[in-house]
């Protein structure tokens, strides 16, 4: 499939299912599938109607969503060894939507072998399309991302929930915008230097990992495994720099 024809279907989605329901859900349309992970209607709705899209589109792959997985777990299983895989996040960052924050995204990433080839952020209300294509780097609104050099005597990071040690490490960590669709495009752009994060759902970092990469850093688990589809860890840690990546985990480990 092109390129651009799957960002209009994130875009024509986001449009038709997701921001009618921005600022205007009704009492019941948002609920907890577990104490402290909110789900909202816009979520399900939208991943419906993407994986109906993809699979009509995409016949033979295997199709993933967020909420799906959270029913039946069955194809999270099959992702890492499937010959190709679409991803979807349909809200990133529902916390930040159901309560009316610009900070969400709709995510989508295409896998083959577990090797992630494409990668969507699309933020709806900022209306900003980030696409990452496997070595031919990152655009965003089909303008091309480059990223100039940032030194801090201290790395700067951010981290959606905090950890143990955190606070205490030689690094300078503060909270996260709540969405890994936003959290990513922010560390590309230079405005921190790295990311951690407790969970390590596929549809949450395999976008924005790839797009790291095609930076040079480097995303990977705190014991070293790089990220892909299956790796789970007590912490991920993102870095645009693979030295920068090495000097939070050690300053993240001290702390033990």
């Amino acid at each position: 499939m092109q390129t651009e024809w799957v960002s209009q279907q994130l875009q024509d989605v986001a449009e038709r299912v997701i921001l009618p329901r921005f600022g205007a859900l009704a009492e019941g349309e948002i609920e907890e599938k577990k104490p402290g992970d909110v789900v909202t209607i816009a979520d399900r709705e939208a991943e419906l109607e993407l994986v109906r899209i993809l699979s009509v589109a995409d016949p033979g792959s295997l199709v993933v969503g967020e909420e799906g997985v959270f029913a039946d777990p069955v194809r999270l299983e099959a992702l890492p060894e499937a010959d190709r895989a679409w991803v979807i996040d349909p809200v990133d960052g529902t916390k930040n939507f159901s309560r009316g924050s610009a900070d969400f995204a709709v995510m989508l990433a295409e896998v083959r072998r577990g090797v992630t080839v494409r990668g969507w952020i699309w933020q709806p209300v900022h209306q900003r399309m980030y696409i990452a294509e496997l070595g031919a780097g990152v655009r965003c609104n089909d303008e091309p991302v480059h990223r100039e050099p940032v030194d801090r005597a201290v790395p700067l990071g951010a981290s959606y929930v905090p950890l143990r040690g955190e606070d205490a490490a030689r690094i300078d960590v503060r909270r996260s915008w709540g969405s890994c669709g936003i959290d990513y495009p922010k560390l590309i752009a230079g405005e921190v230097d790295f990311l951690t994060y407790r969970s390590m759902f596929p549809w949450d970092h395999l976008p924005g990992g790839l797009m790291v990469a095609e930076f040079g850093g480097r995303v990977a688990s705190e014991d070293g495994t790089e990220f892909r589809a299956g790796v789970i860890g007590r912490r991920l840690i993102a870095a645009m720099r693979p030295q920068t990546w090495t000097t939070v985990r050690d300053a993240l480990a001290d702390t033990h």
